[in-house]
């Protein structure tokens, strides 16, 4: 998300040469996973993707989402309808430069459809061979189990980090029924302000954090890797240094003492 144009993630990125670096160093650093969405930029986050890593790793795993019509830096409207997701579903594909999208996400919860008719679209675009997987986006527990009568759900993308845990119960029922969790937000910042930090829970991760010798950002992102085996951290950058820096979270071992410390951190 934060490859694209500011304020506000709308417009394309401005360095658009170092952004593709920025990818390529993702793939050189052996990640992945990629979760992106139309609403960013819109349609500019996916075709730096493109430009950048296009012909794709046989083993990239791309995420999108759809349902979303950004307007502006500030303006936006929901519509998860068959036709609205059908249309941003194929510009996606366009975007990506994709037959076929690995993870299609529901981006958030469009007031004027139904829930079950947005779900049942998601269906029908993997039945009509344009996604492989179905995910959900700013669900509550409920919708996600009212989703599961419809289709299979294989992912979860809700704001979740150290400090703000209300959707602990999602995270118990998703890994007890094999799903997928995405938090965003992993370290805090807020989805509309460009680089803004982990605000919460500082006194208790600044602690850990020293005495593990690793930076706050590092000791968040390793705690959520160990909170649970079905999760996978997408935290944003536009900077090398931060994304090396990220991608070490995965080498950080937590202990009982740690872990145990860190489970009172959360202020939310």
């Amino acid at each position: 998300m934060r490859l694209t144009g500011q304020p506000g993630n709308f417009g394309p990125y401005a360095d658009w040469e170092d952004g593709k670096r920025l990818l390529r160093r993702v793939m050189e650093l052996g990640i992945r996973f990629i979760d992106t969405a139309r609403a960013y930029g819109p349609g500019w986050n996916e075709k730096i993707i493109a430009d950048a890593l296009h012909p794709y790793p046989e083993d990239l795993f791309i995420a999108t989402k759809g349902g979303v019509i950004k307007k502006s830096a500030t303006e936006r409207y929901l519509d998860a309808s068959l036709k609205g997701l059908r249309r941003d579903c194929e510009e996606s594909l366009k975007n990506l430069r994709l037959d076929c999208i690995d993870l299609y996400q529901l981006h958030w919860i469009d007031p004027d459809t139904p829930f079950a008719e947005s779900v049942a679209g998601l269906a029908t675009l993997q039945g009509q061979g344009k996604i492989r997987r179905i995910g959900l986006s700013n669900v509550t527990l409920d919708q996600i189990k009212e989703a599961q009568t419809i289709t299979a759900i294989t992912s979860v993308q809700n704001r979740y980090s150290v400090a703000e845990r209300k959707h602990d119960p999602i995270i118990e029922f998703c890994t007890s029924q094999g799903i997928l969790f995405l938090p965003y937000g992993p370290l805090g910042a807020d989805p509309m302000k460009h680089g803004a930090p982990l605000a919460s829970a500082s006194g208790v991760l600044a602690e850990v954090a020293s005495k593990l010798r690793v930076s706050t950002p590092q000791l968040a992102l390793a705690w959520l890797l160990h909170r649970s085996p079905n999760i996978i951290v997408i935290p944003g950058t536009t900077s090398k240094v931060h994304l090396e820096e990220n991608a070490i979270a995965s080498q950080i071992a937590l202990d009982a003492e740690s872990l145990s410390q860190l489970g009172h951190a959360a202020t939310s």
